[in-house]
């Protein structure tokens, strides 16, 4: 299983970034999946989860609630990160992963995924 993760960059504090992630080599509709970031110095950590189908709900960490969006489309095996009103603490790294033979609910333990992304690097310009 591969999962590409695209779209960041550097933003002003305010603006919007879509990221996205690209999931092949396995059945992405069987996959619970989250968005992770790591800002230098600091843990990894959980930005938002979805359910394998989306329909199990979604969460989302505290500092981003109302701002960020996560979705997914079965069809074309991707995930996305709708991210608003970002702010300077948003800078970080951003992670997708997968969990493989998920309940119906969204993770947002690092530990429970099973594959990572490489990383795409969200600037924020204050």
């Amino acid at each position: 299983v591969q999962l590409q993760a695209s779209g960041g960059g550097l933003v002003q504090a305010g603006g919007s970034v879509r990221l996205s992630c690209a999931v092949s080599g396995g059945t992405f509709r069987k996959y619970a999946m989250g968005w992770f970031r790591q800002a230098p110095g600091k843990e990894r950590d959980i930005v938002a989860a979805i359910s394998r189908s989306g329909g199990g709900g979604t969460a989302y960490a505290d500092s981003v609630k109302g701002r960020f969006t996560i979705s997914r489309d079965n069809y074309s095996n991707t995930m996305t990160l709708h991210m608003n009103g970002l702010k300077p603490e948003d800078a970080a790294v951003y992670y997708c992963a997968a969990k493989v033979n998920p309940s119906t609910s969204p993770y947002l333990r690092a530990t429970a995924y099973d594959y990572w992304g490489q990383g795409t690097l969200v600037t924020v310009s204050s």
